[in-house]
């Protein structure tokens, strides 16, 4: 059976706002990512404050703000209430963000845009999935499989696919196609058959790192690296 399927870009698809999504299929909302930045203004999440407390399920793909910024603000302030997904790192560095972000904001002025405590709840309530493990939604999401796999760039980073009946969804954001010292490249990459999905219903990716053209050889990332510590 054919699912109605429809996707809504909530921020950071015609900007440099954190990337969320909302993807509907049938009548299940999930939240692809709910990301924000280091000015944590309010007014660039009007589209994530219409629907927070109406979404059945959150996908998390990578620990930094651009992709988890704005969850313990959504989840203390705006009402979201639903089972939330991640990689381990992506669960334990994201708090480590969020900690750091708070805390530079208290030094900068009165902070009450979201707590500390917003975000230790927010980050216990998620459930931590392996790379290819599978978990079926309950709910309105009955019938939806979420299957995390490396996307490569950042620890834990994750590339989700989603499943229902006939339909296929791949959401791909910010992946790393080469191998690295400490890290695999994508598994789009890599050929995994379990991932490899020939005409997938939707594929959602982005193209923030179309401006890095020819990227920078191995040798010279180190040595920049190198440079800095």
């Amino acid at each position: 059976m054919t699912s109605i399927v429809q996707l809504r870009p909530l921020s950071g698809a015609y900007n440099e706002d954190g990337l969320c999504y909302l993807l509907e299929l049938d009548t299940c909302r999930l939240l692809l990512d709910c990301g924000w930045d280091e000015r944590t203004r309010t007014e660039t999440l009007r589209g994530l404050e219409e629907v927070a407390s109406s979404v059945d399920a959150v996908l998390l793909s990578f620990p930094d703000l651009q992709h988890i910024g704005a969850i313990a603000y959504a989840y203390g302030k705006l009402g979201l209430r639903c089972p939330i997904y991640a990689t381990t790192p992506v669960q334990q560095m994201g708090q480590m963000f969020l900690y750091d972000l708070y805390e530079s904001k208290r030094q900068q002025e009165d902070f009450t845009t979201f707590s500390l405590d917003d975000v230790d709840d927010v980050f216990e309530h998620m459930t931590v999935l392996r790379y290819a493990q599978s978990v079926s939604l309950g709910g309105k999401g009955e019938g939806i499989s979420v299957t995390p796999f490396n996307a490569g760039r950042m620890i834990g980073g994750t590339t989700w696919k989603i499943t229902k009946d006939s339909e296929t969804i791949v959401y791909a954001v910010d992946i790393n196609h080469r191998k690295e010292r400490h890290l695999n490249g994508s598994e789009l990459s890599r050929g995994n058959h379990a991932l490899r999905v020939p005409r997938p219903t939707l594929f959602i990716t982005d193209a923030r790192a179309a401006v890095n053209v020819v990227p920078p050889s191995r040798k010279d990332e180190e040595t920049r690296f190198v440079s800095k510590v």
